[in-house]
């Protein structure tokens, strides 16, 4: 949109430092500033420990060791990248968290080597379970869970865990536990699903933190960006900060979808002077 800064506050991945991405970061940073970008925060995967190494680093033959070699090999390359680009595209250097068992602590561990400028709080595993990468794993999580209505009600339950323990400045795709549930909608209405993410939105407010607006739902199929119409509503009338974010995943998806993003948060009502992480 004409007048509009383009941003992501949630910058997403690089096939560089993610096996489900593609191309290296320099490429896509050199993209964003192609695109004329005011700001990106560089928000690659936290590195996992060996359990829940996801399934195309191993079958890449990486460990948990060498994840966190590359993971340390990221941060490097943000902040040269970030010096390189200063007086061009403000670059912010974070990461994004899981919230599988154990987890909190070695975000910790990380954000005090590495001191990140800002986390993107996301929730992937429910009850340890991967949910997002294929609609047999949302299966199996919902099998675990009890149910469909059951696994968003855990989600949300998590989600508020990493909430409060990590505040993290950015809360990414609030509502990515619908990513493979195409009756999303009554799901949402159900009442003990509804509370949950009420009661959500009403921390995040309180807290003043960011909701990422997340438009790579768009790219992956879904009708809508992360958060749903119903969603965004209510986090307009909490007062709710909420920025667009691409969540690219190389090159060819940077600022995919953005449009589309800011024209329905301008539907929606929120101002364009978009609320800054750091």
């Amino acid at each position: 949109m004409a007048n509009v800064d383009r941003v992501s506050v949630h910058g997403g991945h690089s096939g560089q430092y993610c096996c489900h991405a593609q191309d290296d970061l320099a490429a896509v940073v050199a993209e964003y500033a192609r695109q004329g970008f005011k700001w990106v925060g560089l928000t690659e995967h936290m590195a996992a420990s060996a359990r829940y190494l996801p399934a195309e680093e191993r079958r890449a033959g990486l460990g948990a060791e060498a994840v966190w070699e590359r993971f340390a090999g990221y941060f490097a390359e943000a902040r040269r990248l970030q010096a390189a680009y200063a007086d061009r595209l403000e670059l912010f250097v974070a990461f994004e968290t899981e919230a599988y068992s154990g987890c909190l602590a070695e975000v910790e561990a990380m954000v005090e080597r590495f001191a990140p400028q800002y986390l993107v709080g996301s929730v992937h595993h429910v009850n340890d379970v991967p949910f997002d990468a294929s609609e047999q794993d949302y299966r199996r999580a919902v099998a675990e869970a009890g149910g469909t209505a059951a696994l968003y009600c855990d989600y949300f339950d998590l989600q508020l865990q990493l909430i409060e323990a990590l505040r993290p400045a950015v809360v990414g795709h609030f509502d990515l536990v619908r990513v493979h549930d195409a009756d999303y909608l009554n799901t949402l209405r159900q009442p003990e699903v509804w509370r949950r993410a009420e009661r959500n939105m009403k921390r995040i407010a309180a807290l003043d933190l960011i909701v990422d607006f997340n438009v790579r739902a768009l790219a992956k199929g879904q009708p809508e960006p992360y958060v749903a119409a119903p969603l965004l509503r209510l986090a307009k009338s909490l007062g709710v900060r909420v920025a667009p974010g691409d969540d690219s995943h190389g090159v060819a998806t940077v600022g995919l979808g953005l449009d589309r993003g800011i024209a329905r948060l301008v539907e929606f009502g929120f101002s364009t002077d978009w609320p800054r992480p750091c």
